[in-house]
């Protein structure tokens, strides 16, 4: 009996002083939902799923459940959780899915919430939720200056000088779009798989849509890289997240480093900056 009690007090210390027992954290982005589990600052788990704006809150609940059950995750084991979002019909539904399945209330990533990351852009309240998370991970882990560069439906590259200030950056079509757009409009063009050919001058058709699209695009990282270090007359870091930054950046010339869970590390750290 003494054990019991002293075992409730323990566990009672860990849910309702600590806060964060165990953190759920999630990515909305407009293709992908992609989920981690933080114990501390450990990435115990991961999980991905297409991203569907037309889901309940019910319905992602049931998905939810699904994989705390396939993974044995237990829910009640989840006390806090965090959601950065750049698809709002998304943002709320899948918040409350996540107390009801988990008890647990959801920080949403946007004004409001102090990050660490000064913004100086015109409009603040206009920066992706995703890239303010990926920008404090790697404020976190790599200081600054750094150059982040998000491979997702867009292609986004920002800047964050020494003293966590991020300055902005620029946007272009993800790698995704560009080759459906290529292919969809010409009659003559079939899709290829993404990976680089072996030469530039190619002399098939798919060789060569596959020279334009992962060479062009390694040309135009190289490019842009080149054009924010002398904008701003300092050398950077430069990093890389996105599930096709790993293919693009091994055809670049500037040393790129992937980060695959920078997102998720991000959200860790809001979320101890703004926990009660």
């Amino acid at each position: 009996m003494i054990y019991g009690i002293i075992k409730s007090i323990f566990i009672n210390i860990l849910l309702g002083f600590g806060g964060d027992f165990m953190l759920l954290t999630a990515d909305v982005g407009n293709t992908n939902i992609k989920l981690g589990l933080f114990d501390g600052d450990e990435l115990t788990c991961k999980i991905r799923f297409s991203t569907d704006t037309c889901q309940t809150s019910d319905e992602f609940a049931v998905e939810l459940y699904t994989f705390f059950q396939i993974y044995k995750i237990d829910a009640q084991s989840i006390t806090s959780s965090i959601i950065s979002s750049v698809v709002p019909k998304v943002t709320y539904p899948l918040k409350t899915a996540i107390q009801t399945v988990t008890g647990a209330k959801s920080f949403i990533v946007g004004p409001g919430l102090k990050t660490g990351l000064d913004i100086k852009i015109e409009h603040p309240e206009t920066l992706g939720a995703d890239i303010v998370a990926g920008c404090v991970g790697a404020c976190e882990k790599y200081d600054g200056p750094f150059i982040m560069i998000f491979m997702g439906t867009a292609t986004a590259i920002a800047y964050v000088d020494e003293n966590h200030a991020y300055h902005g950056g620029a946007i272009a079509p993800g790698v995704g779009i560009s080759l459906d757009a290529l292919t969809q409009n010409g009659a003559l063009l079939s899709s290829v798989d993404l990976k680089a050919p072996k030469k530039a001058i190619s002399s098939n058709t798919t060789d060569c849509i596959r020279s334009g699209v992962m060479f062009g695009t390694a040309c135009m990282l190289d490019g842009m890289i080149d054009r924010f270090i002398q904008e701003t007359k300092k050398e950077c870091t430069v990093i890389a997240t996105g599930g096709l930054a790993p293919l693009m950046i091994k055809n670049c010339t500037h040393q790129i480093v992937f980060e695959d869970n920078i997102i998720l590390d991000g959200l860790n750290y809001i979320y101890k900056r703004n926990k009660k």
